[in-house]
């Protein structure tokens, strides 16, 4: 099928899916979340092995286009919840994808940026590349990728990422487990097929195998905190502090918090 936001390419075994909105530095709009959740079920369909995730442009996604985030002021509380089922289904899509997933982050990739970016099996990143769980910074609450990201790092790092909501670089990433490699921009792709030909001189079955081992590993306690998570995600959108949250973020002024 076509797609508005998204490119989807295939070399042999491998798909290479790239977010292909350069000029919003592929911010996340309800249709790049569309598009990227048919792509997928496209490549799991397919004979390719490996998936290539990466971004067109200098960012690989630099979180929620200002236009999307702006209509979330209008949303009503069923769309919201809606919206957060939306957003669950995409992150687990990737999460708990059949075939092996390689992150190539050739950018910035900020609040829903780095859930994507971290969710892949293997995540390469450029040395400038920057991450950030900025959420509790408008107002919102990182309450679906807080369930991944507790699994990744453990609780006192994910406690700092979440509730800082500061930009942490490839270096920290890196120590912090989130990233395997740092590599020159200039080699990123190169290195992300390297590793892709790795990969595929094991058995195709056998990788899918394993992924489905972890998948199921992961799946009970995901199960048991995804709801909440997704009702937690549509509340704090009724909140007054999101509304100002949005608001300041969109007027490039510092927010007045009111604590309701």
């Amino acid at each position: 099928m076509s797609y508005h936001t998204v490119q989807l390419a295939y070399e042999g075994r491998v798909a290479t899916l790239t977010l292909n909105r350069p000029e919003k530095r592929n911010a996340i709009s309800f249709e790049l979340i569309d598009d990227l959740v048919w792509a997928l079920k496209e490549v799991a369909k397919s004979d390719a092995i490996v998936l290539i995730v990466t971004g067109a442009g200098k960012a690989f996604c630099s979180g929620m286009d200002l236009d999307n985030l702006k209509a979330l002021l209008g949303r009503t509380p069923e769309q919201n919840l809606q919206d957060s089922q939306t957003m669950v289904q995409l992150f687990r899509s990737l999460y708990e994808f059949p075939k092996v997933t390689i992150a190539a982050v050739n950018g910035p990739a900020i609040a829903g940026g780095t859930g994507l970016a971290l969710l892949c099996d293997f995540t390469l990143a450029v040395p400038d590349a920057k991450f950030g769980y900025t959420e509790v910074r408008i107002g919102f609450v990182p309450a679906i990728v807080s369930t991944f990201l507790l699994r990744q790092v453990g609780e006192k790092q994910a406690r700092d990422l979440l509730l800082t909501g500061r930009i942490f670089g490839a270096e920290e990433a890196m120590r912090l487990g989130l990233i395997n490699e740092i590599v020159p921009v200039e080699n990123l792709i190169a290195r992300a097929r390297e590793l892709a030909a790795l990969l595929m001189e094991n058995s195709a079955s056998s990788l899918r195998a394993t992924k489905q081992l972890l998948t199921d590993h992961a799946r009970m306690e995901l199960d048991a905190h995804i709801d909440a998570a997704v009702r937690e995600n549509a509340a704090i959108r009724s909140t007054a502090d999101f509304r100002e949250g949005i608001s300041s973020f969109l007027e490039k002024r510092k927010p007045v918090w009111t604590g309701k």
